[in-house]
């Protein structure tokens, strides 16, 4: 059996007018879609949980969004890469009217999926917002001076690879010879006394 918070209820009254009905409809419909639905708060925002989180809703200054917990794995969903950049959070981007949503059976459509994934236990595969970079390419004279200087070589080897990065960037973006010569006096110093590059 579905179970209603009535802090919704006081999230959709307090929300401005135009979001109001975007609410009351979306929340009926998430309702229609699964019957067993349980409502609640996370983040200040209405969510509905049905073996876990499922969908959220909320509302902001000039749009709402509609938010599928796992809504990389529904079909009809729109993926989020694919919308324009700068578009609201959510899997159909600002929705400032109900005419900015799809159909109502569509969505129903796509709550009775999210329900069926969570009953099933599906988890989303999480991938990593970015690739880890490659070792830096140690630059020759660099090379050169560590070799010279076992406190600053012992400090560098130490270092973890975004930590050698930052040096190597730093030494190889100057676009003099002099700048260049400066700033790796410096690294051997600060390496010596055991320093990072910030």
């Amino acid at each position: 059996m579905a179970t209603k918070d009535p802090r919704v209820d006081a999230y959709i009254a307090k929300a401005a007018p135009f979001a109001r009905p975007i609410l009351k409809h979306l929340r009926k419909l998430v309702h229609r879609g699964c019957p067993d639905v349980v409502e609640t708060m996370k983040w200040s925002a209405p969510f509905f949980e049905h073996h876990g989180i499922m969908i959220g809703i909320a509302a902001f200054k000039g749009h709402c969004a509609l938010i599928f917990w796992k809504g990389r794995l529904l079909s009809g969903v729109p993926a989020g890469k694919d919308r324009p950049k700068g578009e609201a959070r959510g899997e159909f981007g600002r929705i400032t009217a109900l005419s900015d949503l799809p159909s109502d059976a569509a969505i129903v459509k796509m709550v009775k999926a999210a329900a069926l994934l969570n009953e099933e236990g599906t988890a989303v595969k999480r991938v990593p917002k970015t690739a880890s970079k490659p070792p830096a390419r140690m630059p020759a004279d660099l090379k050169a001076a560590l070799a010279k200087n076992k406190k600053a070589k012992a400090t560098f080897d130490a270092f973890p690879p975004g930590q050698k990065r930052e040096y190597v960037e730093w030494i190889v973006e100057a676009k003099r010879p002099e700048t260049r010569a400066t700033r790796l006096a410096t690294t051997l110093v600060w390496l010596a006394a055991g320093k990072t590059r910030d």
